[in-house]
């Protein structure tokens, strides 16, 4: 109970760190008289008024989960010496870790001026703000629909890049949701012979993005993590079900439910740098994505026991050498190779391919399903439990 009054506590700190960022109202700050609120709200400037406004403009995922550490906590120690000037209150304690990196955001600011301070704020949220136009006028103009991946279809070869390299493709909810329509947009489109999937920068994924957790309500935990197995279920079955022949180029790093899905793809070609993790009993998890079906068949039990237990990282050749990965490619040639190669698989005839993986794969279906219905009932069940959450929040402890 401890942990879950830890992590409440925490994800409570982290909405009152985005609300003061975002220009909360003044009484959420109890440091504050009223006559001490009034005075400061008559004397901000209205292009600083403006910048709050627009602040709050911004979409919840780029304020959220889009924006490093950093730039959030910039954000916090801007508005707090525009609005109250330099620190007078003493450092948190070393438990309370977010506490204490705003107070440092804050303090690193030292004797700046309420009128400097403001002028920065309002330049870093306009930046922000254009940044973001600025990337919906470009998804506009190249015709992209999706905010978290980029597709590209050319003579039958369709590839669907993860483009989220800032934050190592790790997937968010919304990228679940455009992943599982990208596939099925996939496998209705005549002119689709293969479908390719890759990640942007020198990750492939690295799994699912932990800010995921940091940001559920603690009293609506059990309700969160009904919906997020609901939605897990989804994306896994999207592989399950996907008609065409489907396959991974794993450019760098793979982690998590990126790797586990790996089994359902007809063949994974990797980098010799990739590397492929499954840390769940290090997160208090279980493994998902129908591994621990897929996974001891593929690699023999013991092998398989290796990382989806004992959560060990296994080289591109080793995923070969087990028969995860088809083949690996040297990471100085792996663009000039891979992408011919898969050049070459897509003029081959669409039925033919699609008889032939519905030959290897129709009769494990209903087991695949089975399969995966049984761990995401599983993961429903670890996200509440205790050592999960102790686990998630030592996770983000470390990262502070």
């Amino acid at each position: 109970m401890a942990a879950v009054r830890y992590l409440a506590r925490y994800t409570s700190v982290n909405r009152c760190c985005i609300r003061s960022l975002l220009g909360a109202p003044y009484q959420r700050i109890p440091a504050w008289s009223a006559a001490t609120q009034v005075r400061l709200m008559s004397g901000l400037s209205a292009q600083f008024e403006e910048a709050k406004a627009r602040l709050l403009t911004l979409k919840e995922e780029p304020m959220v989960l889009f924006l490093d550490n950093d730039v959030k906590l910039k954000i916090y120690a801007l508005f707090k010496q525009s609005t109250s000037g330099t620190v007078t209150t003493k450092r948190p304690g070393m438990v309370d870790f977010v506490g204490r990196a705003k107070w440092d955001a804050w303090n690193a600011l030292g004797s700046m001026s309420q009128e400097d301070a403001q002028k920065a704020y309002i330049d870093l949220v306009n930046s922000l703000a254009g940044g973001e136009e600025k990337t919906a006028a470009a998804q506009t103009d190249s015709g992209q629909k999706y905010k978290n991946l980029l597709i590209t279809c050319e003579n039958g070869l369709r590839t669907i890049t993860l483009n989220r390299p800032e934050k190592k493709n790790a997937i968010t909810k919304e990228m679940y949701e455009e992943w599982i329509e990208s596939l099925k947009e996939a496998a209705e489109d005549p002119g689709t012979v293969i479908t390719a999937i890759t990640g942007s920068g020198d990750y492939y994924c690295s799994g699912n993005d932990l800010s995921n957790f940091a940001n559920i309500d603690p009293s609506k935990m059990h309700e969160s993590s009904k919906e997020a197995g609901v939605l897990l279920n989804r994306f896994v079955s999207a592989f399950i079900d996907f008609p065409k022949p489907l396959v991974a180029v794993v450019n760098g790093h793979a982690i998590g439910v990126c790797v586990t899905v790996m089994a359902l793809f007809d063949a994974v070609y990797a980098s010799d740098m990739a590397t492929f993790h499954t840390p769940f009993s290090a997160l208090g998890q279980s493994p998902e994505g129908c591994s621990t079906y897929t996974f001891p068949k593929i690699m023999g039990p013991a092998k398989a026991n290796e990382m989806l237990l004992f959560n060990k990282k296994i080289t591109a050749q080793q995923a070969c050498d087990v028969g995860l990965v088809a083949e690996v490619i040297p990471a100085n040639s792996f663009q000039q190779k891979i992408w011919p190669k898969l050049q070459a698989h897509a003029k081959l005839p669409v039925k033919s391919l699609v008889y032939s993986k519905a030959l290897t794969r129709d009769m494990e279906k209903d087991i695949l399903h089975k399969v995966n219905d049984a761990e995401c009932d599983r993961l429903v069940e670890r996200w509440t439990s205790e050592d999960c959450i102790n686990a998630i929040v030592n996770f983000f402890n470390r990262k502070k």
